[in-house]
């Protein structure tokens, strides 16, 4: 092992902490800066749609044990085309050795618990709710992980592809009658998709999409009136009964930065990519980038790959993946999110064989929890150009990184 391995991460939600976990644990001394206080990166109301590539590396990191209490599982998925009127259900059946389909679970225990552990490890310094990162000596690595207005990427100079929907997406939770705690929902609705996630005790996580003025007005609504709106968009065997939280709305948009590495600089999480919120794919996304520098991270702490080339080899592990599901996502939206009549044959047969044909929607599920590229099979041992090497000398001169603060040459 080589202890002397350094990466700073600049950035401490749910991506750049869990980050920082795994680049510690792959045996790096690590760093992580964020101008936010504990207190407040743990202070957002939301949750999360966890799949099977995420809890393949909380299992890795030894922290699904841990969080698996606080997560509500659902054993159906029922998929729903808003325009057609055709269903299919998908159950654990579907995927292989799974006993679930997925997890639900909020914000605040996911927080707490990566930060517990992130406070508990020794090879770990913490640099929280300060504006600038502390200076800590030229790291062998840094992490961009401070969201979709990433302060780093742009020090680096390095620009994105971006799309904005005409759509926004409204998130509130409910109480309801009528739907299990143990079934998710996605209606693929002509203005845009819906997804309803369970939470347990009848509580349930709305994100519903919408044309940005719709949603801007149902957020304006009083909480009968928003009650009445909802009963008239989902499925007629769920009932809302009471809101739990504040309807919030915000801006959807695919965006894709144009290169995910520079130097010894990579960008993983939102500060690399964003997409539509349809199939619950941003975190898995945000998490399998983790997933993929852990297990270079693991190799170059071994002395099986450079440290001058984890950033590179990251950037083209990390391609694939990202390009398949952010197209992935933008077509389901565009096929959806209308009444083409010349579409609709199209989609009713999409599911006429998902219904029929197990083996489609194996598929279509594993693509949805693994990503389109599946991470499981083990990085090869001999690739990207390593070789088993001496400590590498630091680096200096042009090889120098820049702060989040820094400007682009």
């Amino acid at each position: 092992m080589r202890p002397s391995l350094h990466a700073r991460i600049n950035g401490a939600g749910p991506t750049g902490a869990l980050t920082a976990l795994a680049l510690a644990q792959a045996g790096w001394r690590v760093s992580l800066h964020d101008p936010l206080s504990p207190e407040a990166l743990q202070g957002r109301e939301r949750a999360y749609a966890f799949t099977q590539s995420s809890r393949t590396l909380l299992e890795r990191l030894g922290l699904w044990s841990e969080l698996r209490p606080h997560l509500v599982p659902f054993h159906l998925l029922k998929l729903q085309d808003g325009a057609t009127e055709r269903r299919v259900t998908f159950d654990p059946t579907d995927l292989e050795h799974a006993g679930a389909v997925g997890w639900i679970g909020s914000h605040r225990p996911l927080m707490a618990l990566l930060l517990r552990r992130l406070g508990q490890h020794p090879a770990v310094g913490l640099a929280l709710g300060m504006e600038a990162p502390v200076a800590s000596g030229e790291p062998d690595l840094l992490v961009a992980a401070d969201g979709p207005d990433s302060p780093t990427r742009r020090a680096l100079g390095i620009g994105q592809w971006s799309h904005r929907y005409a759509q926004a997406c409204l998130t509130v939770q409910v109480e309801m009658g009528g739907g299990a705690d143990d079934e998710a929902w996605e209606l693929l609705r002509p203005e845009g998709p819906f997804a309803v996630l369970p939470l347990g005790e009848r509580r349930f996580q709305l994100v519903w999409s919408a044309p940005t003025a719709r949603c801007r007005q149902l957020e304006a609504l009083s909480g009968p009136a928003f009650l009445d709106r909802l009963a008239g968009a989902l499925p007629d065997v769920l009932q809302p009964e009471a809101l739990l939280a504040q309807p919030r709305s915000f801006p959807v948009a695919l965006q894709l930065a144009r290169r995910l590495h520079r130097g010894r600089t990579v960008l993983v999480g939102e500060s690399a990519h964003r997409c539509h919120p349809v199939g619950g794919q941003g975190l898995n996304l945000c998490w399998r980038d983790v997933a993929v520098l852990h297990q270079l991270a693991e190799r170059a702490a071994q002395g099986r790959l450079h440290p001058r080339r984890l950033a590179a080899a990251y950037g083209r592990r990390r391609w694939p993946d990202l390009l398949l599901t952010l197209l992935a996502t933008d077509l389901l939206v565009r096929l959806f999110s209308n009444r083409q009549p010349w579409l609709l044959p199209l989609r009713s047969l999409g599911f006429q064989v998902l219904a029929r044909f197990g083996w489609s929607r194996a598929l279509a599920l594993r693509v949805m929890t693994e990503g389109p590229c599946r991470q499981r099979r083990a990085l090869p041992a001999w690739g990207d150009g390593d070789q088993q090497l001496p400590p590498a000398p630091a680096l200096s001169g042009h090889g120098a990184l820049p702060t989040p603060s820094a400007r682009p040459e």
